[in-house]
């Protein structure tokens, strides 16, 4: 039995600070795996990263496969190309305490919508570089 010991931190992404109403998995992530190594912490669970359930609750999903779209940067957006910068001066003024997880789907929603345009105008542009990327990256 291996008997070295590990400390560390029970977290939801979305507990994460960040401009956008929810943290996610983007560049707050990154900062706070960052801290977690300088403090010397080994682990970092996280609660199911599927869409919330009732009651915002990630146990009483509708799915146990899907992601939850709260969890996507709209930061990496912008440097696929897929959102522009003014695209996201419209953000309300979230709370900085709480996840207001209706507020920030509703907002969430229509950015995407914007990338999803974005895309397919590059797409039907004759881009296939969007095509190669998600090949790269997402498909086995």
């Amino acid at each position: 039995m291996d008997s070295k010991r590990a400390a560390g931190v029970l977290l939801h992404p979305t507990c994460l600070p960040g401009p956008y109403g929810a943290g996610g998995l983007g560049s707050e992530a990154y900062r706070f795996v960052d801290f977690l190594e300088k403090t010397g912490q080994t682990l970092w669970q996280i609660l199911p990263l599927n869409p919330t359930g009732y009651g915002n609750s990630p146990y009483a999903a509708a799915s146990a496969f899907a992601g939850n779209t709260l969890l996507i940067d709209p930061d990496i957006l912008i440097g696929e190309d897929l959102l522009k910068v003014e695209d996201l001066e419209n953000a309300p003024g979230f709370s900085v305490t709480d996840v207001e997880y209706d507020r920030v789907g509703e907002w969430k929603t229509q950015v995407f919508l914007k990338s999803f345009e974005r895309f397919r105008e590059k797409v039907a542009g004759g881009d296939k570089t969007l095509h190669k990327n998600f090949a790269l990256y997402w498909l086995p």
